[in-house]
């Protein structure tokens, strides 16, 4: 008898909502779930047991974006590094679920990518022709 899959269960559903005219997709990545607008990933939403002080939504900057770049702070003030990626990742950031603006704050930020912002989104490595 064949197993049928779970229904992936991606946290912070709410994100997909507010990107809908985007038409995101969503995969796997990482311990979380990447969101997609064509070929550029956006995020990822992340909720794990394991280090949550990285739960949340998990932005990703636009080459030639610094991560340092006060705007970001003043649009989206609980952005800060992931402590899991240890530095390593500076085009990542992140706004934690466990800020008490963090459902505020994500559909800021999903306003800001629906409105093309180009402080957001990449094209991987992977998907690149």
């Amino acid at each position: 008898m064949a197993r049928s899959k779970k229904p992936l269960r991606v946290p912070h559903a709410f994100v997909l909502d507010a990107l809908a005219p985007l038409q995101p997709e969503v995969g796997r990545l990482f311990s979380g779930f990447a969101v997609y607008s064509g070929d550029r990933l956006l995020a990822v939403l992340r909720n794990s047991e394991k280090s949550p002080e990285d739960n949340g939504v998990w932005l990703v900057l636009a080459e030639g974006t610094d991560p340092a770049d006060k705007s970001l702070r003043q649009d989206l003030p609980a952005l800060r590094e992931i402590h899991l990626l240890h530095g390593k990742m500076r085009h990542w950031l992140l706004l934690p679920s466990d800020d008490g603006a963090f459902e505020t704050l994500a559909l800021q930020a999903c306003d800001l990518m629906v409105r093309r912002d180009p402080r957001f989104g990449r094209v991987p490595v992977s998907r690149r022709s």
